[in-house]
């Protein structure tokens, strides 16, 4: 079996997890690694070959993106362009379309595949949700995120003038409601008001209450443990009361690597063009024989 060549773009705290996990895919090998400053990598990654572009790496068939989400469009289109199919854990939600539409294009015009926003949520949860849509399609569904890190705002309040270090917790205060906790340390020469002003006016965090901290050390306060509960209540046909509850707790890179890697291998049975997870059939998420999976699964 072609065991398929994966470059990982980023190695963060998801690009760590993607290398584990595709270091426990059969059917995936690793390609290289794209590092902004190649020669100070960790020696776990030294066997590998360890660039500062993609272009540096040869018969590449799709490049796993953990990257910071306002740049996933920038190295989407990069590597689309090269023939390289991409898969990203885009998490601005109103962004979703507009990204979608931008990769499709680019994707269309060189004949590769784009799977955007493979992560758990958006991702795997909005699976569940359209799961729920059929299932009951007159109600509401309430998605409560937490307690727990959120990779994706806390990312976006390290990009921000004055900050050192940052975590952003999310609390669930139920239907779909949340509180932000922010703690970050200050930079030499920033005044923490302003700092603090400026994570609160961020599209991030605008729009949810937040609450910014300074502490001494961020460190001491991560855990990367996160979760959700989904609940819907709504009309099958004309029966009332219908309730569905989804709950799940997890590490969150180690479940946002595992979904983009599924997402990785979903890309190379699509045609050309950008996708999200609910666009492409659960099957093709899953390794295995496509008969052997119907017989076990349905």
């Amino acid at each position: 079996m072609k065991k398929l060549r994966a470059v990982i773009v980023g190695y963060g705290n998801i690009g760590q997890y993607v290398l584990d996990v595709l270091l426990t895919s059969p059917d995936f090998e690793v390609a290289g690694i794209v590092r902004r400053d190649p020669g100070n990598s960790p020696d776990e990654i030294k066997k590998y070959q360890v660039v500062k572009s993609v272009k540096e790496l040869k018969d590449v068939d799709v490049a796993i993106l953990c990257t910071p989400t306002r740049s996933v469009e920038e190295y989407a289109k990069e590597c689309l362009a090269l023939g390289i199919n991409t898969v990203d854990s885009y998490d601005i939600h109103g962004g979703i379309v507009n990204l979608r539409s931008e990769l499709d294009k680019t994707a269309k015009a060189n004949n590769t595949v784009s799977i955007i926003s493979a992560g758990w949520d958006p991702g795997t949860d909005s699976m569940v949700r359209s799961m729920l849509e059929f299932m009951a399609p007159k109600g509401v569904t309430y998605t409560n995120f937490g307690p727990g890190m959120s990779m994706g705002h806390t990312v976006a309040v390290k990009a921000i003038k004055g900050v050192k270090a940052a975590l952003s917790m999310t609390i669930p205060l139920g239907t779909s409601i949340h509180r932000r906790m922010v703690y970050i340390e200050i930079e030499d020469g920033y005044n923490f008001k302003d700092v603090a002003a400026a994570i609160k006016t961020d599209d991030y965090f605008a729009h949810d209450e937040t609450h910014v901290m300074q502490v001494d050390c961020v460190d001491d306060l991560k855990d990367m443990g996160h979760g959700v509960n989904m609940v819907r209540k709504g009309v099958s046909g004309t029966t009332q009361n219908q309730l569905f509850d989804f709950n799940m707790k997890i590490n969150n890179p180690a479940l946002t690597a595992q979904v983009l890697v599924a997402s990785a291998r979903a890309t190379m049975k699509q045609k050309p063009g950008a996708y999200t997870m609910i666009e492409v059939p659960i099957i093709d998420y899953i390794y295995g024989d496509r008969d052997t999976l119907i017989k076990k699964l349905v």
